[in-house]
């Protein structure tokens, strides 16, 4: 069992891989990404494969954009050792929200066998591309000094252990396209970082707004898009988004939410990820492990970006307690759009 990072760049994950194949064969070996291991991840497949209420309407002549997030209000903690040179990027969007992306954006496989899953998740993730520049698709940060929630918090470069020229980024934020008929002009914006808002994951499918508005500017000023919202963590469960008459005489429609939440709808305990993914190591149900070529093409997908930020000067700084850095949200504001405020 090995835990990720596996590796830090292709060529680094290539020998990581040739080590370990000298001594065990392929179906001995399980990458562990505790993230496949949580209910919420899972429930992804059951979400659009059980129910015929989204499937049909999963694809990009409803959906305008997804948006990925893992958000984090902590700093570094003790971890600077591990942490500086690798950054939000290679920590996190490389497994963790890519694996999300994979999952979200992958065709039905013909049968839940840990083969036909793996390889709807490789063809997502080959068909995964930054587009070009670099420079306005992707933005990262580094958290500078302040207060957060009523604290004062030293910045990256004053933790202990931190190079004080250090330009590891600890927020991250891309554009993905996936080029792939369900997808094609539907991007996927990924954002990771430590020292946000609030701790949280979500995938958020936002829709495109009806084509021929009935009601009138006046009637919607105050309705935004629909959106489909997997909580991931915390306060696991799953979050609709629509608009609703408000009461009275006139016709004003406004975003009202649908929610279910883990913690309401069921009294079975949910294993931890760990806990999930040992057991099926031990006995050898591999659906949840990625193989060797899913890793490779998380990094080929995110190492012509980091190569990028490695030639473009220091990472900008950003408030903790924040979302971000403003060239984000410039860059969601190039394609006409906005980040969400989980």
């Amino acid at each position: 069992m090995i835990e990720k990072p596996f590796g830090s760049n292709l060529e680094t994950a290539r020998e990581l891989n040739d080590v370990v194949e000298r001594v065990f064969p392929e179906d001995s070996i399980f990458r562990i990404d505790h993230y496949l291991g949580k209910e919420t991840v899972q429930n992804i497949l059951a979400l659009r494969f059980a129910n015929q209420l989204f499937e049909p309407i999963w694809n990009g002549e409803n959906i305008d954009h997804v948006q990925i997030t893992m958000a984090e209000d902590i700093g570094i903690g003790g971890r600077a050792g591990y942490y500086d040179g690798i950054g939000a990027a290679r920590d996190v969007i490389q497994n963790h929200l890519l694996q999300l992306l994979a999952l979200t954006a992958m065709e039905r496989p013909e049968s839940f066998d840990a083969a036909q899953l793996r390889e709807a998740k490789e063809a997502v993730l080959a068909a995964t591309k930054a587009p070009e520049p670099l420079e306005r698709h992707t933005a990262r940060g580094q958290y500078a000094a302040g207060w957060q929630g009523g604290e004062e918090v030293r910045g990256f470069l004053d933790e202990e252990g931190i190079n004080p020229d250090s330009v590891t980024e600890t927020f991250a934020a891309m554009r993905l396209d996936v080029h792939t008929p369900r997808w094609s002009g539907t991007p996927f914006y990924l954002r990771a970082g430590k020292r946000l808002g609030r701790r949280v994951t979500e995938i958020a499918l936002v829709f495109k707004r009806p084509e021929h508005n009935l009601f009138g500017a006046g009637a919607t000023a105050q309705l935004g898009e629909n959106a489909l919202v997997i909580r991931v963590q915390p306060n696991e469960g799953v979050t609709i988004r629509f608009g609703s008459k408000v009461p009275g005489a006139s016709m004003q429609v406004r975003d009202v939410t649908m929610d279910f939440a883990y913690g309401h709808a069921f009294t079975e305990d949910s294993p931890e990820a760990y806990e999930r993914l040992i057991l099926d190591a031990l006995l050898g149900e591999p659906p949840l492990f990625p193989r060797q070529r899913e890793v490779e093409l998380s990094w080929e997908i995110l190492d012509p970006i980091v190569a990028a930020w490695e030639s473009s000067g220091r990472p900008e700084e950003y408030a903790p307690g924040s979302w971000g850095t403003d060239s984000a949200d410039q860059m969601m504001a190039a394609d006409s759009r906005a980040w969400r405020r989980p």
